[in-house]
């Protein structure tokens, strides 16, 4: 199916995604990035899901998650009835379950269920027996149940069962993952794990402070936020997949279940905005965990618990998504050099604490460490916030990130009293802004460029008023908003740069789509511009490409009307958030970012 047919549960461990047509295509257990036991998204059945719906029906006629909640609902139109299937996965206790309740909603329905487990992605097929009327999956170190009120059948390496639902029966099935050396851990009361997840989720959003016009699209994107961090470490994941591709039937097919610092402090930037500090906390604490030891040891990303070996695998046995190859597994781009990542980790640091988060002199001490490496080290060329995989460079956003880690060190010696060399900090923040000014402009087109000597552009660019570089309305940062909106603008929306057949910076052939989070900058520098007419229109446009529960992938690809990209995309509903405050309060600076 295409993307815009999935919708996401988890439990802010793990997640899954379920299709329009009642299958989960994709889960991984018992984390994030574990191995998934349902892998058809990337392959096909054989590779593992789990069907439930109306027999011989395909997509649900309507669906829609409970207000406020992560707790999905599916209903289909028979000509004998409806059936409402509900999905959620209970926050955690001592293992992760999958719930699927079957409900008749009125007459009489026939369903039927199939379902595949296979192990390391698809290529394990495990060795399944009935204990207790209950059927148990097993490979190597991992273990599954299914807890089913109707018994199934096994044939074809997969197990199936049809039956029937009346006007007012609940029937609930429950996965449930343990490690195969374990005992199998107690059955779950589902009922009361339904109430208790709804009551989880709208406890938690009750505490939102957004009270703007798109309350709505502001909402689901800050539980989509909450279901990608991970509860027992406080780590963020960018994504719960992998290896959707950025162009159909191409090979930017990247794996997204890893803790970017870059990504994580943009989600904080947008929890925080809106009144939650309590993830600002434990993000921190997973912060210093990771990052622990000497500063030139920095890593762009982590695995949930902060580990830092993320090798990359090619997983060869599964076909990809429509045809797209490699399907990757780990992240090489975990040893490249990306400089922003100081600018953004300082910035999320200072934001928290001017929010409320108390102070910590061990997170100073190593913020100290940092800026001793930005101090080195800014005037190096990187790999740069797009992870090219081609050679590094000067890259003007790179620089501006080193310029905001300086400025954000100086504010925090200012506002909050801390101890630091703070004339040196300010020198060399006035440094690299004339050299960015000097070297990264062109002065004949008026406009910033992607990098020093280069004349190509970069949506980056539009982060320059964002985090406070220059003013929006400084003629320089005027002229490169209007050359990103003449040269990079497909089908209305903003691509990250230009992409040719012969093009060399990132070093990868094919194309992509439209970059989501570049199109919400766009509208955030509108807003700040007074352009609150056009920056809605735009808005407005980028909120039709959700699905139809409210879902964003990394970007959308005008060729085919298509979401393409790992789904549901954190760096997608971040700035979709920032934008909809941006607009929603006119007299307010760029949200997340303090500038004074």
């Amino acid at each position: 199916m295409r993307l815009e047919d999935y919708a996401l549960i988890g439990d802010m461990q793990s997640a899954a995604l379920v299709g329009r047509d009642g299958s989960i295509d994709w889960l991984c257990l018992p984390r994030f990035d574990s191995p998934a036991c349902f892998a058809s998204l990337l392959g096909n059945e054989r590779n593992g899901h789990w069907w439930l719906g109306p027999t011989g029906r395909k997509h649900a006629d309507r669906r829609r998650y409970r207000p406020d909640t992560l707790v999905l609902e599916s209903e289909w139109d028979t000509p004998t009835g409806t059936v409402r299937i509900i999905d959620f996965m209970p926050p955690r206790d001592r293992a992760p379950d999958v719930v699927r309740i079957v409900e008749g909603v009125t007459g009489s329905v026939e369903v039927s269920t199939v379902l595949r487990v296979r192990f390391d992605y698809g290529r394990i097929v495990p060795w399944v027996r009935r204990t207790n009327g209950h059927l148990q999956a097993i490979g190597g170190p991992d273990s599954v149940w299914l807890h089913a009120p109707v018994p199934l059948k096994g044939g074809d390496y997969a197990h199936r069962a049809t039956f029937t639902v009346k006007e007012g029966e609940r029937l609930p099935f429950v996965f449930t993952w343990h490690p195969s050396h374990q005992e199998m851990p107690p059955a779950i009361e589902c009922e009361d794990q339904l109430a208790e997840t709804e009551a989880f989720w709208r406890d938690w959003m009750a505490r939102c402070s957004y009270r703007g016009p798109y309350r709505e699209a502001v909402n689901r994107s800050l539980i989509t936020l909450k279901a990608l961090t991970y509860a027992p470490t406080g780590g963020i994941v960018a994504a719960p997949t992998t290896s959707l591709p950025e162009d159909l039937g191409g090979v930017r097919n990247w794996d997204y279940r890893f803790c970017w610092l870059r990504d994580a402090t943009l989600t904080l930037d947008a929890l925080i905005s809106n009144g939650y500090l309590e993830e600002a906390a434990d993000w921190r604490s997973w912060l210093l965990r990771a990052i622990a030891g000497r500063p030139q040891d920095l890593q762009i990303m982590y695995g949930v618990a902060g580990e830092r070996r993320l090798p990359e695998l090619r997983l060869d046995w599964l076909d990809g998504y429509e045809d797209s190859r490699p399907v990757r597994i780990g992240n090489e781009a975990v040893r490249q050099l990306q400089l922003d990542v100081y600018g953004e980790v300082m910035n999320c640091l200072f934001v928290s604490r001017t929010r409320g988060l108390a102070a910590d002199d061990r997170a100073w001490t190593i913020q100290r460490q940092l800026l001793d490496y930005v101090e080195e080290h800014w005037d190096e060329p990187d790999e740069g916030l797009w992870e090219v995989r081609g050679p590094r460079r000067h890259f003007v956003h790179s620089k501006v990130m080193c310029w905001a880690a300086l400025d954000r060190a100086v504010k925090y010696v200012e506002r909050f009293g801390r101890i630091g060399p703070v004339e040196k900090w300010r020198t060399l923040r006035d440094t690299i802004h004339r050299e960015i000014c000097e070297k990264g402009y062109d002065c004949a087109r008026n406009t910033f460029t992607q990098s020093y000597g280069s004349s190509e552009l970069d949506a980056a660019l539009l982060m320059i008023p964002m985090v406070g570089f220059l003013p929006a309305d400084d003629p320089r940062v005027v002229g490169t908003v209007a050359a990103i909106e003449k040269e990079l603008m497909s089908d209305g929306f903003v691509l990250r740069y230009p992409i040719a057949e012969d093009n060399d910076v990132d070093g990868l052939p094919g194309g992509e789509g439209a970059f989501l989070a570049c199109s919400f900058w766009l509208v955030e520098v509108m807003a700040m511009q007074g352009r609150r007419e056009e920056a809605t229109e735009l808005f407005e446009r980028l909120l039709e490409l959700r699905n139809d529960v409210g879902l964003l992938a990394e970007e959308y690809d005008p060729r085919y009307g298509r979401l393409v990209g790992n789904f549901p995309q954190a760096f997608s509903h971040v700035p979709l958030v920032h934008a909809a405050r941006a607009l929603s309060s006119p007299h307010d600076g760029p949200a997340g970012v303090t500038t004074d």
